[in-house]
């Protein structure tokens, strides 16, 4: 397999654990998304989105968005499961994630705060936005989980939420969040990066980190 990333895109970061946690390799290509790669037509070519991650499996077939990757590699690898077996527990690990992945990381991604910033937005508000948009989703987040037996997230073992929430308290505190405001996050955080496939992860672990 190959998968097409960015050492600090969240989305990409998400995938890394997934592969690690599956006991799975795959080729790294760096697309670097500050000089502008992933609008070069090659780039372009495998998706049409311009987005990071997008991952080649060993037919050569491409899948983007960090969700779809994840859970497909959950259908074809599945042990460790990343989602519950009980309906009711899946739908609640997926709200989970859909909170950070859907509705908190795009709102503060690169591509929005680049349109604001040719938009003439001071960078002090561009950053405000940026803080403002991870609070508002790791708070939603943090009472989601509030009655959630621990360590993880949803349990004794990680799930598709400890993918999406390990990222994007990282981005939190890239734009100045006071995370210590979630205490439930910052243990499932902990239990988490404990792990090497979550460790082994992280941006400055990649072979394209500055």
């Amino acid at each position: 397999m190959k998968l097409h990333g960015y050492f600090r895109s969240s989305a990409s970061y998400r995938v890394r654990i997934a592969l690690n946690l599956k006991g799975l390799r795959a080729e790294q290509l760096p697309c670097h998304l500050r000089k502008g790669e992933q609008r070069d037509p090659a780039f372009l070519a495998i998706n049409p989105q311009g987005l990071v991650p997008a991952l080649e499996n060993d037919a050569g077939a491409v899948l983007t968005q960090s969700l779809a990757i994840i859970e497909w590699l959950d259908e074809t690898y599945p042990e460790p499961p990343l989602l519950p077996k009980n309906p009711l527990r899946r739908a609640k690990v997926r709200a989970f994630a859909q909170v950070l992945a859907c509705d908190t990381h795009p709102v503060q991604n690169l591509k929005v705060l680049v349109r604001l910033r040719e938009l003439g937005i001071p960078e002090d508000k561009v950053a405000g936005w940026a803080g403002w948009a991870n609070r508002e989703g790791l708070a939603a987040c943090e009472k989601l989980i509030a009655a959630e037996p621990g360590p993880f997230c949803f349990g004794d073992a990680p799930t598709l939420a400890d993918l999406c929430l390990v990222p994007q308290l990282a981005n939190a505190r890239r734009f100045g969040v006071d995370v210590n405001a979630f205490p439930r996050l910052l243990q499932a955080e902990a239990a988490a990066k404990a792990m090497p496939a979550f460790a082994d992860a992280a941006p400055d672990k990649q072979p394209d980190a500055e």
